[in-house]
């Protein structure tokens, strides 16, 4: 896990920087940040009506009492989504669109299902809790 959050917070970060200093050499300083703004501003523009939808779509499965499990599922990713986003960078952004559209949200809601069954069928990251209860006696009746 500790290596993950390093590629995460330095390797990231520092291939987003080479990528948006590769395309301000060839389009220019401005159309560069331009571009992040427009891709970020949008993005949480479209992150909010797919998580608006999402939202409506659970309140109709709880009012017809049906569980809403394809929603949350969606509205977790549609929030991944929107971070990467609102954060600066090429990389995050083609990644927040990937997980805000729903078409390719779908597959990779297909992909996380299978991820996180393989996980509950190995038993694998299951927190289990042994607790234990004082009885009177065992304390001198106190």
């Amino acid at each position: 896990m500790f290596y993950y959050l390093i590629l995460l917070f330095t390797i990231v970060p520092l291939v987003e920087l080479y990528i948006l200093i590769k395309i301000g050499h060839y389009l220019g300083a401005f159309t560069t940040v331009a571009i992040v703004v427009f891709t970020g501003a949008f993005g949480a523009y479209l992150a909010r009506l797919e998580g608006l939808r999402v939202l409506f779509g659970v309140q109709r499965d709880i009012q017809e009492g049906r569980v809403p499990q394809e929603g949350l599922l969606d509205g977790f990713l549609i929030l991944v989504g929107a971070v990467l986003l609102i954060t600066p960078g090429i990389l995050t952004d083609i990644t927040g669109f990937l997980l805000v559209i729903p078409l390719t949200r779908a597959l990779i809601k297909k992909w996380a299902r299978y991820q996180i069954q393989k996980i509950i069928d190995r038993n694998e990251n299951i927190i289990t809790i042994n607790t234990y209860r004082r009885h009177d006696d065992d304390n001198g009746g106190v």
